[in-house]
């Protein structure tokens, strides 16, 4: 930040789309995939005003895991578990491999619908 005077500059970078690939996190992909799942699984809880202990039985895993989950510390879960607590919940988890319109590696996107 420069000062010019009585205003300050701001230099402003934009976004790539993906929060954990802009602070340089390693496999930021899949940490954005999985975040997504998450806020899933947290907003069906919500809206079924499910306490922790009401979702950990229901998911059939100890109620920390739901408290892990509902604060966003989702290392000790694979894309797999996350899938299975949206299938326990009541969702259909549909995965869909497609062809790139762009050359290059392929990339891994949640679309709730």
């Amino acid at each position: 930040m420069k000062k010019t005077g009585l205003q300050e500059e701001i230099s402003v970078t934009p976004s790539s789309g993906n929060v954990f690939e802009d602070l340089g996190l390693p496999d930021s992909e899949e940490l954005l995939v999985k975040s997504n799942l998450a806020m899933k699984i947290n907003n069906i809880i919500e809206k079924r005003h499910l306490s922790q202990t009401q979702a950990a039985a229901i998911l059939g895993i100890p109620q920390p895991k739901v408290s892990m989950i509902q604060h966003g510390k989702l290392r000790g879960f694979s894309l797999e578990k996350l899938c299975h607590l949206l299938n326990l919940l009541g969702r259909d988890v549909d995965i869909v491999i497609k062809d790139r319109k762009k050359s290059g590696i392929g990339r891994m996107r949640v679309t709730c619908a």
